[in-house]
């Protein structure tokens, strides 16, 4: 589906990750990646749900030594016995050919494997690296290969700067870094195919940790292939720069066609929620108007106007009960994630945002009694006073939901004698 303002998908094979399909003819994918050590069974089975939980669709683990490979049938058996039917990725980096063979039921279990082809042991590259296609030709698993700029193949890189730096108009050092990258991937996908891979089983990311870096080797890297895309900065930093920039550089590609599977690779402050990093993948995607994950809240940002901070504190209520409901909400109304609500401050711009929103409650601004217009559908419907404007927009809220996302007909809800439709004051 094309929107608008954003342009044609770049066509791409579908690739089938344990059932997610990846690939311009599906949804643009949102992954994350544990940060747990995989050894211990129960806390990346606890941490793999919370992503689930939060919409990651894809989740990666770490794979790097002899416990971590044989806890994945663990994990594996224990969440599809909990009813999760997240596929699991393995990482893989420099031993990945020995845990696979070592550790078959680990290999089986996972539903994907990750490749870095700039380090899949020090030598005999290709050799390991053909082990690895090998068991997942052997149990039928796509892979992804992943280039990291920061473990970009010493000796490719270094043949390519030795060629450029020979040729009557050498590129700039940067501009050749990403060349390699691209030259990496591409040769190690048509490698993996001359193994027996087959060309829809292969994934490609090629990830560097600058906005714009990010964004020209994808665009070049989308001309050269039609393999899906997977987006992500590389270490992109913690709180609002990594917010900031993942959201610049993905915005810029997706906005473009590019992209069918993406990461915000957040480094979470101590003890933080690692499934933040979801909810910002989604909300890129929605505030593209790619996808719909759960309702959106329109609020203004205050000024003069609103020296009163009642209407930031109904926002941020309004806003938490919304998440809170999604869960429930998301089986029980179809269609419920494309729910617009507003919530605004004063009477400048307050009543005309409501108005467009599907629902929506303005408040006057600085006021010592507050007095709040609720529209519905674009229609005046009530005028809330008092204590408890929150608790009575919230039923107003329920109903609305139930009738327009609970197919019991009209979306409009009927006032009850206690709360008549009023005249804006």
């Amino acid at each position: 589906m094309q929107h608008y303002g954003v342009a044609p998908r770049r066509r791409t094979v579908t690739v089938d990750v344990g059932g997610v399909k990846i690939g311009s003819a599906h949804p643009v994918v949102v992954q994350s990646m544990t940060n747990t050590d995989t050894a211990d069974v129960q806390a990346t089975v606890a941490q793999i749900k919370q992503l689930a939980d939060a919409g990651s669709e894809i989740v990666r683990i770490t794979v790097n030594n002899d416990e971590a490979a044989q806890a994945v049938p663990a994990i594996v058996r224990k969440l599809r016995a909990d009813g999760y039917t997240t596929p699991i990725v393995g990482d893989f980096h420099y031993n990945g050919h020995l845990l696979l063979t070592r550790y078959p039921e680990c290999a089986e279990a996972l539903d994907k494997y990750r490749i870095n082809p700039g380090n899949v042991g020090t030598k005999r590259q290709d050799e390991n690296f053909r082990t690895i296609i090998e068991q997942a030709i052997k149990y039928g698993k796509p892979v992804r290969i992943g280039v990291n700029w920061g473990s970009l193949d010493q000796q490719l890189l270094t043949e390519m700067m030795d060629e450029n730096a020979r040729s009557a108009d050498p590129q700039p050092a940067r501009t050749v870094m990403i060349l390699a990258m691209i030259e990496s991937a591409l040769r190690s996908a048509r490698f993996a195919e001359e193994c027996g891979l087959g060309h829809d089983r292969i994934v490609i990311s090629a990830k560097v940790s600058a906005v714009q870096d990010l964004v020209e080797v994808y665009q070049r890297l989308a001309k050269e292939c039609d393999y899906p895309l997977h987006l992500g900065l590389t270490e992109a930093g913690m709180g609002m720069k990594g917010i900031v920039a993942s959201t610049a550089g993905l915005a810029i590609l997706l906005q473009q066609g590019i992209g069918d599977t993406i990461r915000v690779s957040l480094t979470p402050s101590p003890g933080g929620d690692r499934t933040e990093e979801v909810q910002i993948a989604q909300q890129i995607l929605q505030s593209l108007g790619l996808r719909s994950f759960m309702p959106q809240v329109t609020s203004c940002p205050g000024c003069g106007r609103t020296t009163s901070t009642y209407f930031q504190e109904l926002a941020d209520r309004v806003q938490q009960y919304l998440r809170e409901q999604m869960p429930v909400w998301r089986t029980a109304y179809p269609g419920v994630e494309d729910l617009h609500v507003a919530v605004m401050g004063c009477v400048v711009n307050g009543p005309g945002e409501s108005k467009h929103a599907d629902i929506g409650i303005s408040l006057p601004g600085t006021f010592e009694e507050p007095v709040a217009p609720v529209f519905v559908d674009g229609a005046l419907y009530t005028t809330l006073r008092g204590d408890h404007i929150f608790e009575e927009f919230k039923q107003i809220l329920d109903e609305y939901v139930a009738r327009r996302y609970g197919g019991a007909g009209s979306a409009r809800p009927t006032p009850s004698d206690d709360r008549q439709p009023a005249r804006a004051e």
